[in-house]
This record gives C-alpha cells, sequence and structure tokens, in this order.
C-alpha cells in the first residue's frame, strides 16, 4: 500500500491533509473509508437527517432527560421539606411567620438549592449516578450556600436563624446525598436487568487489550456502557472465544463505524493509537457526537491516588504512593481508635451474652485467639468469638479437599465443625466482635484487608503481598462485594484496588455497606 492515501470516488482529494500513518490504516478494502484528516471523515447517508451530533444528542436525551427530571424533582423536595419544617420550628418559638411565609419560603430555597446545585455541575449528564463526583459537587454546594448566606447577613445586615444556616443547610446536603445515592442505586438495579439505556460503546486497540475491557464492561452493567463490537489494526485476524465482541472495522475506519453503529462512546485501549494518532483521532470524533475516552494501562488505580499534570505539553499521570498519605493515614488511625472504642463499648452487651451463650453452650473458652499478619508482615493475636469445636485447627488437613473457596483461603458453606451457636454468630457477624479490641489496640484498623494465616502468606506471590501495606481491617472492599461468595482472584484484585485507592470517603462508604451486608447476612457463612 503507498504512503498516500487516494480520495473515495466522488469525493474530492485533501491535497494539503497530512498523510495517515501506517499504523492507523486500514488492512481490507473498503471503498467508503475516508482518512481521518478529511473534513468529513465519514460517509453520513445512512444517518436519519445526514447529522450524525444531532442523533447522538438524540440518543442520550431520549434516557438523560427523564433521569434528570427524578434528580431536579427530589432535590428541590428535599430543600422544600426541611426548609418548611425549619420555618414551622421558627413559628413556635415566638417568630411571626404565617403559612404564606413558610410556603414561599420553602418553594424560593427549593429553586436555590437546585439553582446552586446547577452552578456545581451536578446536573451534568455524566456526574448523575456517577458517586465520587455528583457527591463532590452537592458538598460544594452546601458549602456555597453557608457562604453566600453569611455574605448576604453581613452585607445587608440581617440577622439569619442559626438553625437555619447551621441546621437546615446540613439536613439538606445530607438528604440530598442520600437521594442520589438511592437514585444511582435505581439506575444501576436497571441497567443489571437491562431496563436502563447504556451508551453504545466501541472499544479501540490491539486485540488483548480490547477483548479485555470489552469483557470487564460486559461483567459490570450497571456502569452504563454496551459494548457494540470492537475496531482492531488486522480485523481480519481478530478472534474471540465466543464470537463477543464482533469486529467492526479495522482502526483507520473508526470515524465511520462510529456513524454506522451509532456509537456514542470510543474507548482507545493499548498503545496501538498514541500522540499524533490519538489527537487525529479525537478531531475525526468530533463531527460524529461521540465522546472518546482514553484507557490508561494503570490497571485498578483511580479516584484519589491519580493526578492529571499537564508538563512540557503532555499530560502527566501522577500516581500516589500509599505510604505518601500522611496526613490521611494520621485521620484514618485517629477515626480508628475514636469510633472503634465507641463500637467497642456500644456492643459490650451484644459481645458478653454471645460470649456467655458460647460458653454455656459449648465446651470451651468463649473467645478464640489466633496468630494472624498484619501490616508489612507482622504477627499479631487477633480476638474471635469462638463457633466451632475445641479442636477446630487440627481437623483443617481433613478438610482442606472439601473447600467452597479457590486459592489459598480455606471456606466450607457446610464445615463440620461449625457448633449451632456459632453458625448463628456467623450469620450476623457477631464473631468478628472482639477484633475491635485489636482496632482499639492498632493491631487492625475498621477498613482494610482481612488479615491472613501465617500459613497463607508464605505461600502469596509478589502482588499479593501488596495487600498488607496497609493495616489489615475488620472488613474491607471485598467483604461488601460479595463477601464469601467471591472467588479468590476476585478478593484480592478487590484488596488491592483498596490498598491503590483507600481514602477516608473509601472507608466510610465500605462501613456503610457492611453494616448493610450483615443485616441482610449476605454471602455470610
Amino acid at each position: 500500500m503507498s504512503a498516500e492515501v487516494g480520495p473515495r470516488v466522488g469525493v474530492p482529494s485533501q491535497s494539503d491533509a497530512p498523510p495517515v500513518e501506517a499504523s492507523e490504516r486500514r488492512r481490507h478494502d473498503a471503498p467508503t473509508r475516508r482518512p481521518w484528516t478529511d473534513r468529513r471523515p465519514f460517509d453520513a447517508a445512512r444517518v436519519e437527517g445526514g447529522d450524525p451530533v444531532a442523533a447522538a444528542a438524540r440518543r442520550r436525551t431520549a434516557w438523560t432527560v427523564p433521569l434528570l427530571r427524578r434528580a431536579v424533582l427530589g432535590d428541590a423536595v428535599v430543600a422544600a421539606v426541611v426548609v418548611a419544617c425549619g420555618l414551622v420550628s421558627l413559628r413556635q418559638v415566638g417568630r411571626d411567620l404565617g403559612p404564606t411565609a413558610v410556603v414561599v419560603g420553602a418553594l424560593v430555597s427549593a429553586a436555590a438549592w437546585v439553582g446552586v446545585l446547577a452552578a456545581m455541575r451536578a446536573y451534568e449528564w455524566r456526574r448523575v449516578g456517577d458517586g465520587p463526583d455528583e457527591f463532590s459537587s452537592i458538598l460544594r454546594a452546601a458549602v456555597a450556600v453557608v457562604a453566600g448566606l453569611g455574605v448576604v447577613s453581613f452585607g445587608l445586615e440581617l440577622l439569619l436563624p442559626r438553625r437555619m444556616v447551621l441546621v437546615a443547610v446540613p439536613v439538606v446536603a445530607l438528604l440530598t446525598a442520600w437521594h442520589r445515592y438511592r437514585l444511582r442505586g435505581w439506575l444501576r438495579a436497571r441497567r443489571r436487568r437491562g431496563g436502563a439505556p447504556a451508551l453504545r460503546t466501541l472499544v479501540v486497540g490491539d486485540g488483548p487489550s480490547a477483548l479485555d475491557i470489552s469483557d470487564g464492561l460486559r461483567r459490570a452493567p450497571e456502569h452504563g456502557m454496551h459494548v457494540v463490537g470492537v475496531a482492531v489494526p488486522d480485523p481480519a485476524g481478530w478472534e474471540s472465544a465466543d464470537g463477543w465482541p464482533p469486529c467492526l472495522g479495522a482502526v483507520a475506519e473508526v470515524p465511520q463505524t462510529v456513524v454506522d453503529h451509532a456509537v456514542d462512546v470510543v474507548i482507545v485501549v493499548g498503545s496501538h493509537l498514541a500522540g499524533p494518532s490519538l489527537r487525529r483521532l479525537s478531531w475525526a470524533l468530533e463531527p460524529t457526537g461521540a465522546d472518546l475516552v482514553v484507557a490508561p494501562g494503570l490497571v485498578e488505580v483511580a479516584g484519589p491516588a491519580v493526578h492529571l499534570r499537564p508538563a512540557a505539553g503532555l499530560s502527566l499521570l501522577h500516581v500516589e504512593r500509599p505510604s505518601s498519605r500522611s496526613g490521611r493515614l494520621l485521620g484514618k488511625a485517629v477515626l480508628d481508635r475514636t469510633l472503634g472504642s465507641l463500637l467497642l463499648l456500644a456492643a459490650s452487651p451484644v459481645l458478653l451474652g454471645s460470649a456467655l451463650l458460647v460458653r454455656i453452650t459449648t465446651r470451651g473458652p468463649a473467645f478464640f485467639a489466633q496468630q494472624r499478619v498484619g501490616v508489612d508482615g507482622a504477627l499479631f493475636t487477633m480476638l474471635k468469638l469462638r463457633t466451632m469445636v475445641v479442636d477446630a485447627d487440627r481437623q483443617v488437613d481433613q478438610l482442606v479437599g472439601l473447600s467452597d473457596r479457590d486459592g489459598l483461603m480455606f471456606k466450607m458453606r457446610d464445615d463440620p465443625r461449625i457448633t449451632p451457636v456459632g453458625r448463628w454468630l456467623r450469620r450476623f457477624s457477631l464473631d468478628e466482635l472482639p477484633q475491635l479490641w485489636n482496632v482499639v489496640r492498632g493491631d487492625m484498623s475498621l477498613v482494610g484487608p482481612r488479615p491472613p494465616l501465617p500459613r497463607e502468606y508464605v505461600d502469596y506471590h509478589d502482588s499479593v503481598h501488596l495487600r498488607m501495606r496497609v493495616r489489615p481491617g475488620l472488613t474491607g472492599l471485598w467483604q461488601v462485594s460479595g463477601r464469601a461468595d467471591l472467588s479468590w482472584e476476585e478478593s484480592m484484585r478487590l484488596d488491592l484496588r483498596y490498598v491503590d485507592n483507600w481514602s477516608l470517603a473509601m472507608d466510610a462508604l465500605i462501613l456503610w455497606k457492611t453494616a448493610r451486608a450483615v443485616v441482610k447476612s449476605s454471602g455470610a457463612y
């Protein structure tokens, strides 16, 4: 194939356009192919109305408008109800506020709250249902409202009731976050059932990379990306295990493929496209209405651990080391000791009652002490309520072949060593309560990877050792993602994801999900 790309029949040649790199070329004939550098790098004859951008906007509006309507309505109702309750409480302490003033105040507050949220980009369709960005917008909106009320009060010399500023605003923010959390759960549940539209996605890159990310997106439909196919350098050599995802064309045909298959998002993976090629693709996709997303080769690292920093005209990803988060480590230690002490105090009656029940129904001590591996491989003694017969450790070798878990972790759904009382304690995770003492002592954290046994730890391969770079926890990311129902590989992957991306906000979310999982007894045995 020559270095120059000939014009398509009936299309004027772009003599001043730079040649397309050889790596971007098709590997098979397609008479409708145009270079990415064309002013119109695709044939839009098959698009309704001939405008791909308008068609993409119509597809997106069909599902984003109802979603945004739900978000706006819920936010407005939250603000109106909270402010109305606050104004009614002011009437009870002698303020001269009639019913009309309460209604008007509630409506104005609802409109103002929605307006501030909109200014903080809380109604961008990409953020609604996203999670961290969405909650960040709500927090910034609450801070802006408090600051704005302070400025207005000072500038106009108004005496605003403190409860309306210092109580109502935080309550509105918390209830709004709860509403968005529920909305997010509703949206994800619909996507998992196939009842909610998803963004039609084309994955572009070398074969293995394209297949990996396609499989990942298929396993997580709640994220709202439906892979319609892939574009690879050599379509003739494309192979997949079950014929999915289909290959829709070569890399050089991406703009035309986007138009032909009504693609909303193009994800570029691997190293096949980079630098000038990637830039030209972004230009070529602009008239199609599709978004361009670049997936870095950095696996399972995201959120606060990754920062985008420009330098010398380049966009550089700075990956923060877990050990460099000294400020957050101190905050985590303070939270562990404080909250752990409070939880231990609150759980003392249940803990003592459970221990007494174990002691009077079975032979042996109520508590079970076991050597576990802590942070950086240090050994410590972990406490649990005894849920098995006294000589349970000596029976492991006889039962190891019956384990329900793959990998190094031994677990049985119908373990014959568990006592009747122990099975009940495990169902509600009451046997883990003594570990709050380990948290108070500093051996463990409230949230972190579960501490392994020494015999498991010595068989870890190098990457799994990294999960012990942080203090082991009473609960962790994989415990709230399936608990004992997950495979060994999936559990370790989630632990490593936590080590790379942990934050106090993530810890708070995991603690909340743990409480919910314990109440439902999901995955516990």
